[in-house]
C-alpha cells in the first residue's frame, strides 16, 4: 500500500465532518457497472446518517495525505483532517438494518443478533490495486469481533445479466476476491433493492444476493 494512504475506523458523531465527501464519493463510484446508480446527494447524506446514529456501526475511511491533527477520535479530541477521502467502507449489525435486508435471514431461521452486515465499499479508481479493499474487509471484521457475539459476517451484491448492455468488455466480477476473504455466495439469501439506473426514467427493483462468512 502507498505510504501516504491512511486507513481509519470512525463511528458516531465524529463522522459528520466527512458526510459531504462520502456522499460525493458514493455517487461517483456507484455510477459504474454493476450498480449504475443515478445518485442523489440529499439521499446519500440521509443514508449515511444511519451510521452516525448507530453507536455499533463503523465507517472505515481511506485518506490520501497527512492529517492536520493526529489525535485519535477515541481520545475525546476532535480530529480535523486536511487530506482527501479516497475510499470508504460501511458496516453495521444486521438488527439495525432495513426490513428488506433482514427478511431473508429471518426467513432462513438466522438470529439477527448474530449477523454483522458489511454494507458497501467505494474506492476512487486512482487508488485501486493498492490493497485498500482487503483492508476494508479486515477493519470491518475487526470491528465486529470487538463488538462480539457475531457468528456470521455478510454483504450483498447486485445480480446483473451477463449480456447487460452496459457491462464493460473487460469487467471482472469480484467473486474470486471475496472467496479469498472467506466469503461464500448463498443464493437462498436474496432480496431486492430499488434505485434508478443511469438513463432510466423510473426506479426499478434489483435482485441482490448475499455472501456469508462464518466467524470462528
Amino acid at each position: 500500500m502507498a505510504k501516504d494512504i491512511r486507513i481509519e475506523r470512525w463511528s458516531g458523531p465524529a463522522l459528520e465532518q466527512f458526510i459531504p465527501e462520502l456522499a460525493r464519493l458514493r455517487i461517483e463510484v456507484f455510477r459504474d457497472f454493476p450498480y449504475l446508480y443515478d445518485g442523489d446527494i440529499d439521499y446519500e447524506k440521509k443514508y449515511l446518517q444511519t451510521y452516525i446514529n448507530c453507536p455499533e456501526s463503523v465507517i472505515v475511511i481511506a485518506f490520501d495525505g497527512d492529517s492536520r491533527s493526529c489525535s485519535r477520535q477515541d481520545s475525546g479530541i476532535h480530529t480535523i483532517h486536511g487530506d482527501k477521502v479516497v475510499g470508504a467502507s460501511t458496516a453495521i449489525p444486521m438488527k439495525y438494518e432495513t426490513d428488506e435486508l433482514k427478511k431473508p435471514f429471518l426467513d432462513q431461521g438466522y438470529n439477527l443478533d448474530e449477523v454483522f452486515y458489511c454494507s458497501e465499499s467505494v474506492l476512487d479508481k486512482n487508488y485501486r490495486g493498492l490493497g485498500i479493499g482487503v483492508r476494508f474487509f479486515e477493519e470491518r471484521e475487526a470491528h465486529a469481533k470487538e463488538l462480539g457475539g457475531f457468528k456470521y459476517i455478510c454483504f450483498c451484491c447486485v445480480e446483473r445479466p451477463v449480456d447487460h448492455p452496459r457491462r464493460p468488455a473487460d469487467y471482472v466480477p469480484l467473486d474470486q476476491f471475496w472467496n479469498k476473504r472467506g466469503y461464500v455466495k448463498h443464493p437462498e439469501l436474496n432480496t431486492t433493492y430499488i434505485w434508478k439506473d443511469l438513463d432510466d426514467v423510473n426506479e426499478t427493483p434489483k435482485p441482490m444476493t448475499f455472501w456469508l462468512k462464518h466467524e470462528r
